[in-house]
């Protein structure tokens, strides 16, 4: 059974965030030290918050985002491990996270992919999503994601 968990306030680099690095360094084929090296850059500019999904204690999925600028939220960073993809709860994360943004008050969400991602491109697109634009990045052309949400 899969149990969600919200996180306003997402610790410092560390032991507390040691799952996300790690599931994150799996879903986003990089480095734990660039991933944490990412998380830590982040969490000394801005709070970031945490949408996490467990399965049996064990943390399978999460989505980590933070303010843009007022009434914009950024949706940084997220995965689903590959083992236990398809069900579903990359669309739940999303969810939760869309549905805070507007309890918040955010007005547009902005996020960024690589094409080779095409799940979680597909995933944007089937939520409201419009592709925006493009900059280059570490890994090849990434693909910047914007949604306005409804009142």
């Amino acid at each position: 059974m899969l149990e969600y968990t919200f996180k306003e306030l997402l610790p410092p680099a560390g032991t507390d965030t040691e799952p996300i690095v790690h599931l994150l360094a799996t879903v986003l084929e990089s480095s734990v030290d660039e991933v944490n090296a990412d998380l830590t850059y982040q969490l000394t500019r801005q709070p970031v918050q945490a949408w996490l999904a467990f399965s049996e204690g064990q943390l399978v999925g999460c989505k980590l985002g933070y303010e843009r600028k007022p009434g914009h939220y950024y949706s940084w960073l997220g995965g689903v491990q590959p083992a236990i993809r398809g069900q579903g709860i990359a669309r739940e994360l999303m969810r939760q996270q869309h549905a805070w943004c507007q309890q918040q008050g955010y007005r547009r969400i902005r996020t960024q992919t690589y094409n080779r991602w095409r799940a979680m491109l597909l995933l944007n697109l089937h939520a409201g999503f419009d592709i925006v634009g493009t900059v280059q990045g570490s890994r090849g052309l990434v693909l910047v994601l914007e949604k306005e949400l409804t009142a």
